[in-house]
């Protein structure tokens, strides 16, 4: 049943013969009862158990017999045999969408031939052979329906022809996801390209956007592994804390036991009652890190969460990446979560409990008691360093001790902090040197920087004395070398807070080593740095009856 001299509209392309001379590409299409068309298909071709059908001119054509329909219902697995250059417009080469066909037989885009005819004017004529026309192009139904199964039989294909999967054609246009708009962060047909929604933005090609994405998304991985990284560390920190605190309690809770011990069953009362403050110190300083460890906890688990998502979605196909990256992206972002740092005030106050414990008790009793008017806080000292179990010594070490980093802490230098601060009123205090070979005295401001190894002089908030390398130095900046006379035993340290005095002098005689006039506006406390292992830095007590006694 083969017409003769039948043509095809199909592709922009005059047929001879009414088919085509290049390799078909089969698919699938259904054709039912006696269907009236002046597009249909004429020829059919018997290919074992299918048919093949052909476009030709929207003229002179029959209906289809009822044993043609009735082949082409055979379980609807009649196929099509169709040149793909025949299913594509002539002008955006691209397979037809919503074809209309001229008088000529050539077939285009309805969009694309209205397109040309804007820019001729009043003209209308065929793009490929110029023939001009008067009436308006006839929609070809059939050549849509051919299209439109070819593109479902092949499951989706883009503008090159090339396979695609359903979720790289554009939800909109049916085209493929070429592009990638950096403004809206979203792949985009070119169709898309000139729409309004993306006029003037500014593209790259959808390969360019997953490499650029991938690496800002491997920022943000790297970002919250980081910060991960920072929690566990920080988490550990607090585990380290909470074992130092048990280790402080047990530490002072002897040193209580002991010091009660010598005054009887006197001072029961008293030590119940400062062991029960103990504890319930113990308990709150504890229990406030375990709830810190708890939120870490919640923390840690929130960042995995984040993490596994980030790297599922990295997995996915390039397109679903790009379709998800902006949600993503936006979920994965760290800025607002703040690095965990340690809580300061953590430790519990040693120095409260132990700073001059007999005197305390003394004032009660009446008795007659040793006094020391500074108490060496352990919370600040410098790993390095050895404190005395009364507080009131300190030496340099070969080792190192493992305690907490809390901010409280000089390291890497080996300074430590007496534990009361003064921010009015005289204060002084005697410290023995005798031997040391390397060590440093005075007060340090509140605000002095801990973590990091700086010299102990004015501008950096230390008001002190040196001795090394067998000479004595005032902390100025620069160094002022002091001349003595003789190597004191003893440094007295004379603080006026309000007058901005503080004095060193040899109490053996009185002998003025150095005098610093400073105006304080902050806390000042007593500053002890030792580099020597043999000799320790020892604060002298005072002995008292009823009060202590003030040296100015």
């Amino acid at each position: 049943m083969k017409p003769k001299g039948a043509q095809s509209g199909t592709g922009g392309k005059v047929l001879k013969n009414g088919l085509p001379s290049s390799t078909p590409i089969r698919m699938c299409h259904t054709i039912t009862g006696r269907r009236k068309s002046k597009q249909l298909l004429t020829s059919q071709i018997k290919q074992g158990a299918s048919y093949v059908y052909w476009l030709r001119s929207p003229v002179d054509v029959p209906w289809i017999s009822e044993e043609e329909s009735l082949s082409c219902e055979e379980g609807m697995a009649a196929r099509f045999s169709v040149p793909e250059e025949d299913l594509c417009c002539p002008v955006c080469c691209d397979i037809f969408r919503d074809p209309v066909v001229l008088k000529c037989s050539h077939s285009f885009c309805a969009a694309c031939l209205q397109q040309y005819w804007s820019g001729k004017g009043s003209a209308r004529d065929c793009p490929l052979c110029r023939r001009e026309f008067v009436d308006e192009p006839v929609a070809s139904l059939t050549l849509k329906n051919l299209c439109d199964s070819y593109i479902q039989e092949s499951g989706a294909l883009g503008s090159t022809g090339e396979l695609c999967e359903p979720g790289e054609l554009c939800s909109l246009h049916g085209e493929r996801l070429k592009l990638f708009c950096l403004q809206d962060k979203e792949p985009i047909c070119v169709v898309c390209h000139t729409s309004r929604k993306h006029k003037n933005h500014e593209c790259c090609p959808v390969g360019e956007a997953i490499g650029d994405m991938k690496e800002d998304m491997k920022s943000v991985l790297t970002c919250l592994q980081e910060k991960t990284e920072a929690f566990d560390k920080m988490k550990q920190n607090y585990e380290n804390t909470v074992a130092h605190i048990q280790v402080q309690a047990r530490f002072v809770a002897k040193r209580i036991h002991e010091e009660f011990e010598t005054l009887h069953h006197f001072l029961q009362a008293e030590e119940a009652a400062r062991l029960a403050a103990l504890k319930e110190e113990e308990e709150s300083k504890s229990e406030m890190l375990r709830q810190r460890m708890r939120e870490m906890d919640r923390t840690l688990a929130s960042l995995s969460d984040t993490i596994r998502a980030v790297e599922e979605e990295m997995a996915l196909e390039d397109t679903f990446f790009l379709q998800k990256c902006k949600q993503t992206m936006r979920n994965a972002q760290c800025s607002t979560l703040q690095d965990p740092d340690m809580v300061s005030g953590a430790l519990i106050d040693v120095a409260k409990y132990l700073g001059s414990l007999q005197y305390k008790v003394w004032e009660k009793m009446q008795g007659i008691v040793k006094y020391t008017p500074v108490t060496l806080d352990p919370n600040t000292a410098a790993p390095w360093l050895l404190l005395s179990e009364d507080l009131t010594s300190v030496r340099d070490s070969d080792d190192k001790q493992k305690l907490p980093d809390n901010p409280e802490r000089f390291d890497p230098d080996t300074g430590v902090l007496g534990s009361e601060g003064f921010s009015s009123g005289k204060h002084v205090w005697d410290v023995e040197v005798g031997e040391n070979s390397a060590w440093v005295l005075g007060v340090a401001k509140e605000s002095i920087q801990r973590k990091d190894k700086v010299s102990s002089v004015l501008k950096n908030g230390y008001l002190s004395v040196y001795f090394y390398h067998k000479m004595y130095f005032a902390g100025t900046s620069p160094l002022t070398r002091l001349n003595l006379k003789k190597s004191p035993q003893r440094i007295r340290v004379q603080l006026d807070w309000e007058k901005g005095r503080v004095c060193f002098s040899d109490p053996a005689d009185n002998t003025q080593i150095y005098t610093f006039k400073h105006i304080f506006s902050e806390r000042v406390f007593p500053y002890f740095w030792v580099g020597c292992k043999q000799c320790p830095l020892r604060i002298e007590p005072l002995e008292v009856s009823v009060k202590a006694v003030d040296h100015t």
